[in-house]
C-alpha cells in the first residue's frame, strides 16, 4: 500500500511540473505558473493518495476522513476557481469555484457546471491548451481556462480571470489608434502646405507666409502631444517610484500663474489665487505638481469666458490639502463628466483642437492624483461653469511618523 502511494504521488508530481512548464510556455506568465507549480503539486499529492476506485475502494476500503480534509483544504488554497474532476464529474470545488459556478456543482457534469460551450467542447476534446472563455460570472468577464491530467483519472481544471488583462490591452489598442490619429491629422496638413508651397503658391508672399504660419502652427500642435505623451509615459513610469519631497503647493500655484498670466495676455489677469497661511506641505513631486497646477488653471483659462475669474484656492482640511480650480464657462453636461480624464475625450473636438488642446490633459492629471495617492472630483454647471477640486495627503512631520521596525 505504502509502495504504491510513493510510486504514484512522485508520479503525480511529475505530471504537475511538466504542466506548470507547458503553462510557462504557453502563457508567459511567471506567477500564473508558480502558483499552478505550487497548488498542482500539493493537489496531486493529495489525489495520488485518495484510493483508486478499481482498486483499493473496490476491496470497501473507505477513504479516511483526514484524507478528504486534506484535499479539500489544498483545493481551497487555491485562490482562483479550480475544480478537480474524476470520471468528467466534479469531484471537489474551492470556494471560488462555487461562488462563481454555484454551491451545486459537486458531483455534476463538468461541462454542465461551467455553462460554457467553448469550456464543454475543451473537456470533451480532452485538450490540454488553455482556451479563453467570455462570459461566465458577467457578459464582459474574461477567463482562461486551464486543464492538466493528474494521474490517470483525475483532472484539473483552473480558471484564471483575465478581465484587467483584456482591459488593459483593449486600453493600449485604442491608445495607439487614438495617438496615431491625433498625430496623422496635423502632419497631413503639414504635407498638404508644403507640397502647396512647393508648387505655385511658393512665389506669392502673401500665400507663403500664411501657409508657412499655418504648418507653423501644426508642427506645434505635433509638439505638444509629443509632449504630452511623454509626460504621461514618465508618469505612469514612476507611478511605483517613493515620493519623499515635502512640496510647498502654496509656492507651485503661484509659480504656474505667474508662468500662465505671462504667456496668455490679459487672459492672465483673469487669475484670482486664493491660499490659506498655514497651508502644510504634501509629499510628492515637484514637478509633476506644477504639471498638474499648470494644465488645471490653463484648462480653466482656455474653456472660461473672456474677461471672467479663474478662480485658484487652496486650503487645509483635515489631514489633507486641497486645490480648486474654478472657471465660469459654458459648463460640462453631465454624460460627459465619467469620461473627462480618458485618453484624447473631448466634449468639443472641433473647439479642443482650436485652442491648442490635446486631449490628454486631464487624464496626466487624473495619473499625478493616484501617484501621489490623492483624489480627483469635478463638478460642471451647464451655463454656468466648471469646478475641478484635488485633494492631496499632507506631509506627515518627521517627529511625528512611526519608525518602521
Amino acid at each position: 500500500m505504502i509502495d504504491e502511494i510513493s510510486l504514484r504521488t512522485w508520479l503525480a508530481v511529475a505530471i504537475a511540473v511538466a504542466t506548470a512548464l507547458v503553462v510557462l510556455a504557453l502563457s508567459h506568465d511567471g506567477q500564473a505558473t508558480l502558483a499552478a507549480l505550487a497548488g498542482g503539486t500539493a493537489l496531486v499529492v493529495i489525489i495520488a493518495t485518495i484510493p483508486e476506485e478499481e482498486g483499493e475502494r473496490a476491496q470497501d476500503e473507505p477513504a479516511t476522513p483526514a484524507s478528504d480534509l486534506s484535499a479539500t483544504a489544498m483545493v481551497e488554497a487555491i485562490a482562483e476557481p479550480a475544480l478537480v474532476l474524476r470520471g468528467g464529474r466534479v469531484a471537489l470545488a474551492n470556494a471560488a469555484a462555487r461562488k462563481l459556478l454555484g454551491e451545486h456543482i459537486i458531483g455534476e457534469d463538468a461541462r454542465v457546471a461551467i455553462r460554457h460551450p467553448g469550456a464543454a467542447q475543451h473537456l470533451s476534446e480532452g485538450s490540454v491548451h488553455p482556451v479563453d472563455l467570455v462570459g461566465i460570472g458577467t457578459l464582459d468577464q474574461h477567463w482562461q481556462m486551464r486543464t492538466a491530467p493528474v494521474g490517470d483519472e483525475a483532472r484539473l481544471v483552473q480558471l484564471v480571470d483575465r478581465t484587467g488583462q483584456y482591459a488593459t490591452e483593449r486600453m493600449r489598442v485604442d491608445f495607439v489608434a487614438n495617438a496615431s490619429h491625433e498625430l496623422r491629422t496635423p502632419l497631413a496638413s503639414i504635407l498638404g502646405y508644403v507640397e502647396t508651397l512647393a508648387d505655385e503658391a511658393g512665389d506669392e508672399p502673401v500665400l507663403r507666409k500664411r501657409f508657412l504660419g499655418i504648418v507653423f502652427d501644426e508642427a506645434r500642435r505635433m509638439e505638444r502631444l509629443v509632449e504630452d505623451l511623454m509626460s504621461l509615459s514618465r508618469i505612469e513610469a514612476e507611478k511605483f517610484r517613493e515620493l519623499r519631497d515635502a512640496v510647498d503647493l502654496r509656492a507651485v500655484a503661484t509659480e504656474a500663474r505667474d508662468a500662465l498670466a505671462t504667456s496668455h495676455g490679459h487672459r492672465g489677469s483673469d487669475i484670482r489665487l486664493k491660499m490659506d497661511d498655514a497651508l502644510p506641505p504634501v509629499l510628492g513631486d515637484h514637478a509633476q505638481l506644477s504639471q498638474l497646477a499648470h494644465n488645471l488653471i490653463g484648462n480653466a483659462m482656455k474653456y472660461g469666458r473672456a474677461g471672467t475669474p479663474v478662480e485658484v484656492s487652496l486650503w487645509p482640511e483635515a489631514q489633507n490639502v486641497c486645490l480648486c480650480v474654478t472657471d465660469h464657462g459654458d459648463g460640462i453636461p453631465p454624460e460627459h463628466l465619467p469620461r473627462l480624464t480618458e485618453r484624447f475625450y473631448r466634449v468639443d473636438p472641433g473647439r479642443s483642437r482650436s485652442i491648442g488642446g490635446t486631449g490628454l490633459g486631464l487624464a496626466i492629471v487624473k495619473h499625478i492624483v493616484e501617484r501621489h495617492r490623492g483624489r480627483l472630483d469635478i463638478a460642471s454647471t451647464v451655463g454656468v461653469g466648471t469646478r475641478v477640486t484635488i485633494t492631496l495627503p499632507a506631509a506627515v512631520p518627521a517627529s511625528s511618523r512611526v519608525p518602521v521596525s
